[in-house]
């Protein structure tokens, strides 16, 4: 105990980190599979008994036109030619807006969705921002998208779920949970978000990770005979990383008219290697609460698996440590960065049109946010 106190007081090398992340998640692991070992038989029962009728009906995606490769952003922020390249960030280019706002790529995603599902917007009886960027601070951003579909004076209802990079997940499991009920029978959940505006050059690590992407599903609910589902949702908040990755000024804490805000509030902050590692010692316990023969036996008949695009360490760390095959697991991160709550959706999309999965094929949805929070849904698509 005493050497481990004297090695967690001196500055940690890279050597050291590596191990200490392998030990940290072998542990959670291990005490996951313990915990949650059970056999098929009430794995299949527990799935069936906690479903919920959710059907995709189409999907689409927005990107913007501008394109900024790594060189681009290495001359930016002054950075030495081929930083990124040779940097754990895992991003080749991204896509930046010039004059967008969120919510108008929101609703760009929103129709491709729609024209996907053969649906046109008044056929809507709710819509669900899942944003994790805001537009303005009032209203929030569903109203705004409803006024881009041309609904403004339909009555349909709009809010938001803003979770930051899992606000999508959470949209959909709100609308999952609705269709359940019968209070609505086809929801939009869209995400337009922009990072690209709030980026802190004193922060290259971050900097070169973030882009701007919107994504949207239409859903209703499972008609009788279909396999469609959300079958198993699970979502963990550590209120103990809510500061390491943050934006703090735009509310009523650092609000801009107050004499102590500056301009650096409103840029974002992150404390990359906490957060990563917050996130290395949750997530085992995470998906053994999703599916405990996700830590003993792998992914099964899960097809495809969705992860937020958070960063090149954090894709390899989920495929190396947990030894997913790599073919399963849906990457955007090399061509659109990290594009926080239209990560997941834009990623299902790419997996999809490249036909990582068909209709009745199981995937998984899996991401982190911060908070620190951590999130995860196993579809019957």
């Amino acid at each position: 105990m005493r050497r481990s106190r004297k090695a967690r007081s001196r500055r940690h090398t890279a050597c050291t980190l590596r191990l200490r992340n392998e030990a940290r998640m072998d542990a959670a692991a291990a005490e996951c599979t313990v915990s949650f070992a059970m056999d098929a038989k009430q794995e299949d029962d527990m799935a069936f008994a906690n479903s919920l009728p959710l059907k995709i009906l189409g999907m689409g995606r927005y990107l913007p036109e501008r394109v900024v490769n790594n060189a681009e952003v290495e001359a930016l922020i002054g950075l030495p030619s081929g930083t990124i390249d040779n940097s754990h960030a895992g991003v080749r280019e991204r896509r930046w807006v010039v004059d967008e706002t969120g919510s108008w790529l929101a609703a760009q995603a929103a129709k491709a969705a729609l024209s996907d599902a053969g649906l046109e917007p008044g056929d809507l009886d709710l819509i669900i921002n899942g944003s994790g960027t805001q537009e303005q601070a009032i209203p929030d951003g569903g109203p705004l998208i409803q006024r881009h579909l041309g609904l403004e004076g339909s009555g349909i209802p709009a809010f938001s779920t803003h979770s930051t990079c899992l606000s999508f997940l959470v949209g959909l499991n709100v609308a999952a949970n609705f269709l359940a009920t019968g209070q609505h029978e086809r929801i939009l959940v869209t995400s337009g978000d922009i990072a690209s505006h709030a980026l802190n050059s004193k922060q290259p690590e971050a900097f070169m990770l973030f882009g701007d992407a919107a994504a949207a599903v239409v859903v209703t609910r499972t008609p009788p005979g279909e396999v469609s589902c959300m079958s198993s949702f699970v979502y963990r908040t550590f209120g103990e990383g809510a500061y390491l990755t943050a934006v703090m000024g735009g509310g009523t804490r650092k609000h801009p008219n107050m004499p102590d805000a500056s301009p650096e509030d409103n840029l974002f902050h992150m404390d990359g290697k906490a957060v990563y590692l917050m996130a290395v010692e949750h997530a085992p316990k995470t998906l053994a609460m999703l599916r405990p023969s996700i830590l003993t036996e792998g992914l099964g008949s899960i097809k495809a698996v969705i992860p937020h695009q958070a960063s090149g360490l954090a894709l390899g760390a989920m495929t190396q440590r947990l030894g997913w095959p790599l073919e399963r697991i849906a990457v955007t991160l090399d061509k659109l960065g990290n594009t926080i709550g239209a990560s997941i959706p834009v990623t299902l999309v790419e997996a999809r049109d490249q036909g990582m999965f068909d209709r009745g094929d199981e995937i998984m949805l899996f991401g982190t946010g911060a908070g620190l929070s951590i999130g995860a849904a196993i579809l019957t698509y």
